[in-house]
């Protein structure tokens, strides 16, 4: 079974660059539609923030009044400060829920903005197909793997992280503001002796701090750089297996058929070994940084004890002091720590970044591109100078001219691989690979051989892609009788999986059904009748052309049975061309209007 080449890894980019691809990705919400009240959100966020380091600070303060009446034996002082530190207490959960709250609501409206955003960009222009077809380019590596991944799950850990490593480095800053000061207040001068001489530091327990700090992100980002590639390759892997599950349930009764549980047990195995080695390498690498992030916290709870601690022996600070210090102290270890505490998410988020980003780039390269093909509606099927090409760049069809007007049927045939479909996909205007002139009838339907019956109810499986409503129950009825489908006409309610139910001949005239329907004037079938027997493919091409010609219009299919040609009058068939020519196949017309 053919694979798509992996997605690689995104390229190493600085800090500022990581930054402005962040801010990309973000910054469109706060200044869309809802602007107003995704600002209004983050400000209350950011002061509600500011207000828990301040309930912070007055819990340090707290600590020192509390400890020295513990030391003093001060009852009075004792029951007081219980008291106040019920108030602290009450204020602290008050912000934290209001806080939770309006974060959760921030990261959900943002979410949503941006699932609307991505979805509408990605089904537009028929970019979804696009993508799926420069997967199978030269440079098909480049291309964005499962982008419905990428919709679902990236966006929602986007947001999520966002708004957690954004407001946890916010209140890392303003906390270190605040407690810096409180703790060079407290710590005190340091004396030592360099060279005989003696010499003073102010402020030792935040030098102190600040040098520890530092060597504990040093070694945090030497042990933890690995987790940005294999997260990365994680949701890519998680993905691949999740699609492949998918895949085999699309699939179920023709692999059945096949009895191609074997092989499909192998595919899954071999995607799911992907996920098991991936993960085991990140939970190894997790496991070394665990370890040091662990010890590096476990160090400061002692840290500061140990340095204050001579002081508070000799008598020049008191216990409350010393769990000021203590208290301080860890603040500003928190803050400064807040690389070291956060790396594994920010891995998580980086990873995130790069696979929202590759996808972003490849939506506005999309949206960038112009078409080689003039495209205009017209009253007759018309191609000027039209050339196709296969995804690779391999030219296919040169300077195809034809030439189709109202009361003409026409057969295109040809060998397998020799471009009928394409050339279908090339008057649809959904090729990318194609250059030249096309008018086309406004007023067309094309059919494919593997018609695409989504899950619901019958009625809105036939009225596809057009709402039931628009049609009663006695034409949805006629339409089914009309295209040998009597059996469903009492079903239109019943809501099923129908791309399953239905064997594929009965999903091909259902296709056909949809056509009765809709009595488009222009019709492409393309092999809309291969799964179906002589008698019922004569019976539904006779529908077909007398719908098409009462409205005025044409008929163009692509059938391999030579029964079919009996109801059409003009034959196309593709034919190799000599080697060295400018193209695989050539376009050869034969036949007349009756």
């Amino acid at each position: 079974m053919a694979s798509l080449p992996p997605t690689p890894l995104p390229p190493k980019s600085s800090l500022p660059a990581t930054l402005r691809r962040i801010f990309r990705l973000a910054a469109p919400y706060f200044r869309s539609e809802e602007k107003w009240r995704a600002r209004g959100m983050l400000l209350a966020i950011v002061a509600l923030n500011l207000g828990y380091v301040y309930v912070a600070v007055l819990a340090n303060q707290w600590y020192g009044r509390f400890y020295d009446a513990l030391q003093n034996k001060d009852a009075a002082v004792f029951w007081r400060e219980i008291g106040v530190f019920g108030w602290i207490a009450f204020a602290n959960i008050a912000v934290q829920v209001v806080k939770f709250y309006l974060t959760q609501l921030l990261q959900v409206r943002w979410r949503a903005w941006m699932t609307r955003s991505y979805l509408g960009r990605w089904m537009a222009d028929k970019t979804f197909y696009h993508l799926e077809l420069a997967r199978y380019r030269d440079q098909a590596a480049q291309t964005p793997d499962n982008p419905d991944q990428r919709i679902q799950e990236d966006l929602q850990m986007f947001t999520d992280y966002t708004m957690k490593l954004s407001m946890g480095l916010l209140n890392a800053v303003v906390t270190l503001v605040s407690f810096v000061g409180i703790l060079w207040g407290l710590s005190g001068a340091f004396d030592f002796t360099v060279g005989g001489s003696t010499y003073q530091l102010a402020g030792s327990m935040v030098w102190l701090a600040l040098v520890y700090c530092i060597v504990g992100t040093v070694i945090t980002h030497f042990i933890g750089r690995p987790l940005i590639g294999l997260n990365f390759r994680q949701q890519r892997f998680e993905a691949d297996f999740r699609h492949h599950l998918v895949r085999v349930r699309e699939y179920s009764e023709a692999i059945a058929l096949d009895n191609g549980e074997p092989v499909e047990r192998r595919q899954l195995d071999t995607r799911f070994g992907n996920v098991l080695r991936n993960y085991l390498q990140l939970i190894k690498q997790q496991k070394n940084l665990v370890g040091f992030t662990s010890f590096f916290g476990q160090a400061a709870v002692i840290f500061p004890f140990i340095v204050a601690a001579p002081r508070f022996f000799s008598g020049a600070i008191q216990l409350g002091q010393l769990m000021q210090i203590s208290s301080a102290f860890g603040k500003v270890q928190d803050a400064l720590s807040w690389f070291v505490d956060n790396y594994d998410s920010v891995a998580v988020w980086r990873a995130t970044t790069d696979r929202l980003t590759s996808f972003d780039d490849a939506m506005r390269a999309h949206e960038s591109a112009r078409s080689e093909v003039s495209r205009v509606d017209a009253n007759a099927l018309h191609t000027d100078g039209l050339d196709l090409a296969l995804p690779n760049g391999a030219p296919l069809l040169a300077k195809a001219a034809v030439d189709v007007r109202p009361g003409d049927t026409v057969l295109l045939q040809g060998p397998s691989g020799s471009g009928k479909s394409t050339l279908f996909r090339a008057f649809a205007g959904i090729w990318p690979f194609a250059r030249g002139q096309v008018n086309v009838p406004g007023n067309a339907m094309f059919i494919p051989q593997r018609p695409y019956v989504p899950d619901g109810t019958l009625r809105d499986a036939l009225a596809y892609p057009h709402p039931a409503a628009d049609y009663s129950d006695d034409a949805l009825k006629k339409a089914l009788a009309d295209a040998l489908l009597p059996d469903l006409a009492s079903r239109l309610d019943d809501s099923d999986a129908w791309s399953q139910k239905l064997s594929g001949g009965e999903q091909q005239r259902l296709a056909i059904a949809r056509v009765l329907l809709k009595k488009p004037a222009w019709l492409f079938a393309d092999e809309a009748t291969s799964a179906l027997d002589a008698e019922a493919e004569s019976t539904l091409y006779k529908r077909l052309a007398a719908t098409v010609h009462s409205a005025g219009g044409a008929m163009v299919s692509i059938a391999h049975r030579a029964a079919v040609a009996d109801h059409h009058q003009q034959r196309w068939t593709l034919v190799p061309e000599a080697e060295g020519a400018p193209a695989r196949y050539r376009l050869r017309i034969e036949g007349a209007p009756a």
